[in-house]
């Protein structure tokens, strides 16, 4: 696992090691173990390595056998060693035992059609000397997060937004779009960042960059879903399990310890009952809870890990997590809606003090009908055939209802059809909400905003059963805009490396294979799933009904941390920064402390004006902090000839 940047010129502007050197010190915490250079006048890579496998030779950059490719790589591939036996058979010399240097062999094979080849999470940077080249590739469900940008001639990316921003030419301008999708559906948009220019690799995704040829972006991976109506029950079933156990072991390939999140829900204790039955020793499992027990699932992890007799460590979450909510903002990178964040951040922190990777149950519920949202959305479908007029009349009810009125959500929602209405069920500030929470400056920039129009054209344009249109866009949006996100930040936050098996993507690509009827049957979620986990898990975890990793911040925001909130978004400093309705903040602020469940509004705008002030306002604070040097590590750095000349 590593963070990595970089710098490819596309003009004549040289690329400097300070910069990059610079761009990853902002990623120190993604790879606290090593670091390394390869440097030309064109193109200049790092990277910063946390050990995972191939403790002794796996340094990185990594090159082919005449230096004329190289690659900075962030994840595992976890088929390396079948695809290494290959390479070799065809000839290629390796010269370190990991995963990385496959990489470099395979492009020399296959050139960019390596990536649909390797089977893993990833990101890299592969620098094609030979053909002045850059490619920048992304895993196929967006586990490992890159951002790129192009400014003043040349191309800069890396592992998170931060390490752009160590580029004094990149201007910190906020990207109004982002901001409205993020108050929308709590996250920034699929390609682009919350700084104007600065984009993200989507997943599935590949870009190659040169100076003849510009900036090429390029998708190689969608997933479809083919239900496969010829199969039984049981095949399903069967091979659900055999994908799992085959997924954990190789997920479990590690030189360092490993253990495993568990909450107790069906996802997590799958991959630990799967995990137990291939280790000698007990597994190390991590749970978190709260004092408040409406929030926590303690009671369901003691249980799975008594079951499989698991090293089982636990924290209690309380509310005097304010240091912790203002540390999180430099980790998360950018704005966060969801606040699930926090105990994703303390179980991670808790987990570093035992291992150095973590298995997570992340997935389960995109792959096998798991959202009770779902079911929602079965049963609002009876009222597609609603008439227009009625619609209509319901529109305009909801819009002459006081905000704030009970019901005026319930109103409104209904007068909504097909898309619109599933995506409104999904947002946190509608249309009209924005418009009474921004400043009339900013609604100047929003009005050419529209964060439900692309959403509601992935929707309207998948094909086949309701429930797979639904899947494929929580599977292009909340699983790798929200979920993977999560926990990639705030386990990095603590150097650990979370992997995800149920999101093996041949995993994946079968269970889109599986009909919709076999994975919501009867208004029971993730029914084939809980078929497959039958006589694995204890029944009382299968049919458990299902808690989302919830907060009890309405709980803390009216009383520990209440003062926390009305001073920070009604500071003066919140004030000056000129993007909000004040008098809609404050009545946020008093609806929510009079019993309303505002907690998910507040956290976002608390996230938000974290950022700004992490980001925005102190510019120089963190930098400093994180430095450019390693405690007790090592640098390694290769120059490439200074030669521009192009094919």
């Amino acid at each position: 696992m590593c963070g990595i940047a970089g710098i490819l010129s596309l003009n004549e502007k040289p690329v400097l090691l300070e910069e990059v050197r610079s761009m990853c010190a902002a990623l120190s915490h993604r790879g606290p173990d090593d670091e390394g250079f390869y440097l030309n006048v064109d193109v200049g890579l790092g990277m910063r390595r946390l050990t995972v496998i191939d403790l002794e030779t796996g340094r990185q950059p990594i090159c082919n056998e005449d230096e004329s490719v190289w690659v900075v790589f962030n994840g595992e591939i976890y088929n390396f060693r079948a695809l290494r036996r290959d390479l070799e058979k065809q000839g290629h010399h390796f010269r370190t035992a990991t995963d990385t240097e496959t990489i470099v062999h395979l492009y020399e094979e296959y050139g960019p059609d390596c990536v649909g080849k390797l089977r893993g999470m990833f990101t890299f940077a592969l620098w094609d000397d030979r053909r002045k080249q850059l490619m920048l590739a992304r895993d196929r469900l967006g586990i490992k997060p890159l951002y790129y940008t192009e400014v003043q001639g040349r191309l800069a990316f890396g592992s998170e937004l931060k390490a752009l921003l160590q580029l004094p030419e990149l201007d910190r301008t906020l990207n109004w779009a982002s901001v409205s999708h993020l108050f929308a559906f709590l996250v920034t948009p699929r390609s682009e960042s919350i700084i104007q220019g600065v984009h993200k690799l989507e997943p599935g995704h590949f870009l190659l960059a040169s100076a003849v040829h510009g900036i090429r972006v390029k998708p190689y991976w969608d997933l479809r879903f083919n239900p496969d109506y010829g199969q039984t029950e049981a095949y399903f079933v069967e091979r659900l399990r055999e994908l799992l156990e085959e997924s954990v072991q190789l997920h479990r390939i590690s030189d360092v310890p490993l253990g495993a999140f568990l909450s107790g829900g069906i996802d997590s204790s799958s991959v630990v009952a799967t995990l137990a039955r291939m280790t000698s020793g007990p597994v190390r499992t991590f749970s978190i809870g709260f004092e408040e027990e409406n929030y926590s699932e303690l009671a369901y992890a003691r249980r799975v890990a008594e079951m499989f007799g698991t090293d089982h460590h636990e924290l209690i979450l309380k509310a005097d997590v304010l240091d912790t909510i203002e540390e999180m903002a430099w980790y998360m990178d950018e704005p966060f809606g969801d606040s699930s964040a926090i105990p994703t951040y303390m179980v991670s922190k808790l987990a570093s003090e035992h291992v150095t990777v973590v298995l997570s149950g992340d997935g389960g519920d995109e792959l096998f009908g798991g959202y009770d949202k779902y079911v929602v959305e079965e049963k609002e479908r009876r009222y597609r055939f609603l008439p227009g007029p009625a619609r209509k009349a319901l529109g305009v009810v909801g819009r002459m209802m006081p905000e704030g009125m009970k019901g005026r959500r319930f109103v409104r929602h209904f007068s909504l059809k097909g898309p619109a209405r599933y995506l409104d069920a999904s947002t946190l500030f509608n249309r009209d909400d924005q418009a009474s929470l921004f400043r009339d400056e900013v609604l100047d920039h929003l009005s050419r905003c529209d964060p439900w129009a692309e959403e509601s054209r992935i929707l309207s344009g998948a094909k086949g059963h309701w429930l797979s249109a639904l899947q494929y866009w929580d599977m292009k949006n909340y699983l790798p805009l929200d979920i993977l996100t999560k926990v990639d930040r705030m386990s990095m936050a603590h150097s650990i490396e979370t992997r995800v098996p149920l999101l093996d993507h041949k995993l994946v690509e079968f269970a889109a294979t599986i009909p919709p009827e076999w994975k919501l049957r009867g208004g029971v979620t993730k029914y084939i799933f809980k078929r497959a986990m039958k006589g694995i898990l204890p029944d009382a975890i299968i049919n458990r009904p299902k808690r989302g990793f919830a907060v009890p911040l309405g709980h803390w925001f009216r009383g520990h941390l209440g003062s926390f909130v009305r001073e920070l978004l009604l500071s003066e400093t919140s004030r000056r920064r000129g993007v909000f309705n004040m008098e809609n903040i404050e009545g946020l602020i008093r609806r929510h402390e009079e019993g309303r469940p505002l907690d998910p509004h507040l956290w976002t705008l608390i996230s938000f004006e974290l950022w700004c002030r992490t980001f925005l306002d102190d510019r120089t604070r963190r930098v400093a902090e994180t430095g450019g040097s390693l405690s007790g590590g090592r640098e390694f750095l290769r120059v490439g000839p200074a030669s521009r000349s192009h094919p």
